[in-house]
């Protein structure tokens, strides 16, 4: 790893300014913004003030690092994320994740906004994600062997089945039927052509985006317990007949977003009952 990138420094200046220590952490991708509205904030601190951590340049991505409480849950949430395609190297876009194992983090929830690839999705729609496929081209784990860390990393149940049980009944207690499959991930910033949605079908994906598997490849490797949910914001290409556009997922996201604010206030709830 970079000389400096540290992500126990990192952890150790972030335990310095806040006595709090959840073991739930949650990144908030497009669309799920508006639970930091649900939060009550101990600690609210920009990505630029913590050492190593990459700006974040991408429209409804704060940038900030949250300590507090979801209901009586007490969270570390992660507003905004780096991405690969803004040109950071992937030790940059996943320094966080390390950052979050260092500060003794055992669970983690990954939101994105995603395109729809299955045919039975809509704008609107959660998916809860049981795996992915890596099309990004790159491994986040790629470089010199970390110390204490695994070289080589099991990813047979990335997606953990109990929370990802949460997820589903967090979703039943806010009327909403989640749907669940398979997120691929390629490195952007160009949307996928037709042609690649009708290959990424064939390969099993339901959603496509440009984030989250990286995170959770490092996540793995750090022994955290790892969840994913996408907000579906818009029919990838081909699959309906509007141009696609940033614009269209933000839109997307703006609309849906209160239920998403409840959906990850819920299973907040159901995390404390253990």
């Amino acid at each position: 790893m970079n000389a400096q990138l540290n992500p126990l420094i990192t952890a150790q200046q972030l335990g310095r300014l806040s006595q709090l220590r959840p073991t739930l952490a949650i990144v908030l991708g497009s669309g799920f913004q508006q639970a930091i509205a649900e939060m009550r904030i101990e600690l609210e601190i920009s990505y630029e003030k913590l050492k190593g951590f990459p700006p974040v340049g991408v429209s409804g991505h704060a940038g900030k690092l949250i300590l507090g409480y979801l209901g009586k849950t007490p969270v570390l949430v992660l507003s905004g994320r780096a991405h690969y395609y803004e040109g950071h190297e992937m030790e940059q876009v996943t320094y966080a994740t390390r950052v979050l194992a260092e500060f003794g983090i055992r669970d983690l929830l990954l939101t994105n906004a995603a395109g729809g690839v299955n045919r039975k999705f809509k704008a609107g729609d959660f998916m809860v994600l049981t795996d992915h496929i890596n099309f990004m081209g790159i491994n986040p784990l790629r470089g010199p062997t970390i110390a204490k860390l695994p070289r080589f990393v099991d990813m047979t149940c990335t997606y953990d089945q109990q929370l990802s049980q949460l997820l589903h009944k967090a979703g039943k207690l806010c009327g909403l039927k989640l749907q669940k499959g398979v997120y691929l991930a390629v490195s952007g910033p160009s949307y996928e052509t037709p042609a690649e949605i009708r290959a990424f079908a064939t390969l099993g994906a339901d959603a496509v985006g440009m984030s989250t598997v990286p995170e959770a490849i490092v996540a793995r490797q750090c022994g955290i317990n790892v969840a994913g949910v996408s907000c579906i914001t818009n029919l990838a290409a081909g699959c309906g007949g509007d141009t696609l556009s940033h614009a269209e997922v933000l839109e997307t996201a703006e609309r849906v977003k209160n239920m998403a604010a409840r959906l990850l206030n819920s299973f907040a709830k159901l995390y404390a009952k253990g």
